[in-house]
């Protein structure tokens, strides 16, 4: 296979006056404060790194020194990232690109775009590294993508004029190399995407695009198969009601087939109508004894069900903590009605929500969490556009 530089990824020709950034190779800049206007980061008195410029052979190694001499400084606390690094660049080499993602897993560093950064190709590449650290836990410690900062993927490449200038006497040992080169690429574009817990069908996808299609990180379903936290996200202007049907839908994946219903209920007759249910799936399940009789008992009066609901969440039971207006979220279909989720909203802060879902057997935790740190896109549709791409 011919080295892996050849395998080159092209700029947008819109974006090509923001030269600065394509005039020279990248630089690493160590920075001790946050830029104005920006969202300050915990870094603890470590200096962050600031990427800018084309990536090209070699950068790598630049990298990995300066991270060794961070590492040496500084000791970070036990699941604390080692620093942060800004990323500026409109792409560049791509088996680079996996080396300085590589390393930011390795270091535990925590990759940032900022609002008015551009990363392109394999700057996007390299950011995926920066996301995810331990497998226990897929989304970023910190938010590394403001809504303005552009982060978007395309298929590699061949730069054919330096497979030419190799195989210049021999036109079919160009073509034989470039087919090398293209299944060089591909290999290394799979196993990469492999170690960073992307989806195949991302890759797939992207490498089925024409090298000049360019995918943007610009939907919540996007950010959340990324695994990308996003800084300065406010809440969606949707109606509580489609939140909780949202919050529903992205927690299971997809409704139970049928048309939506949402039903709200204010927060103090939430609790009561939870235990009404839980009550029902027991006696669907036939089953009996004291929680029964509890439950049947304890709906007279409102201490006794705010005692017995606090009781039950914390002794473990499926049940929603109330934080505002509560919703139940079924589907109706050929006359029937079935019951998927309940939904508890906090009006003010949106970040806090609670879920359960109805299966088969009574109240269960949801398939899917929330984004520990950026729990309000779960508030947004999948397909919502919250960081469109240029025009």
């Amino acid at each position: 296979m011919r080295p892996a530089s050849l395998i080159r990824v092209p700029l947008l020709c819109f974006l090509l006056c923001v030269a600065s950034l394509t005039a020279r190779a990248s630089e690493f800049e160590l920075i001790t404060q946050t830029p104005a206007g920006a969202k300050a980061l915990r870094l603890g008195g470590v200096p962050a790194i600031r990427m800018t410029g084309m990536i090209v052979t070699g950068d790598a190694d630049k990298l990995r020194a300066l991270l060794e001499k961070i590492a040496a400084d500084t000791k970070p606390k036990p699941g604390e990232p080692l620093t942060f690094m800004e990323m500026s660049s409109m792409g560049g080499t791509l088996d680079e690109g996996f080396q300085i993602g590589t390393l930011m897993r390795k270091y535990r560093v925590i990759a940032i775009v900022r609002q008015h950064d551009f990363c392109m190709s394999s700057c996007a590449f390299a950011f995926l590294g920066g996301n995810a650290h331990r497998p226990s836990s897929p989304y970023p410690t910190e938010c590394n993508l403001e809504i303005g900062g552009k982060v978007a993927f395309h298929n590699f490449f061949l730069n054919r004029a330096a497979i030419r200038e190799g195989t210049s006497e021999d036109p079919v040992a160009s073509r034989m190399q470039g087919f090398a080169d293209a299944r060089g690429g591909a290999a290394m574009l799979v196993r990469y995407a492999g170690d960073m817990g992307m989806a195949p069908n991302f890759v797939a996808s992207l490498m089925g695009r024409p090298v000049e299609d360019f995918q943007y990180i610009e939907t919540v379903g996007q950010f959340l198969s990324f695994h990308v936290c996003p800084i300065g996200l406010d809440r969606p202007t949707a109606a509580l009601d489609v939140q909780a049907k949202n919050v529903c839908v992205n927690s299971l994946g997809k409704l139970p087939e049928g048309k939506p219903k949402v039903t709200p209920m204010t927060a103090a007759q939430a609790k009561l109508y939870m235990l009404q249910r839980m009550q029902d799936n027991m006696q669907a399940s036939k089953a009996k004894g004291r929680l029964a009789a509890q439950i049947a008992s304890a709906t007279r009066s409102k201490d006794e069900i705010d005692k017995l609901y606090d009781d039950l969440s914390a002794a473990g039971m499926a049940l929603p903590e109330i934080m505002g207006p509560t919703f139940e979220i079924g589907t109706e279909l050929d006359g029937g009605y079935e019951p998927a989720c309940y939904v508890s909203l906090s009006a003010e802060e949106p970040d806090k929500f609670d879920i359960v879902v109805q299966g088969p057997r009574g109240f269960t935790s949801p398939p899917h969490d929330p984004p520990q740190n950026a729990r309000r896109l779960f508030l947004y549709s999948r397909d919502d556009v919250i960081n469109p791409r240029p025009h």
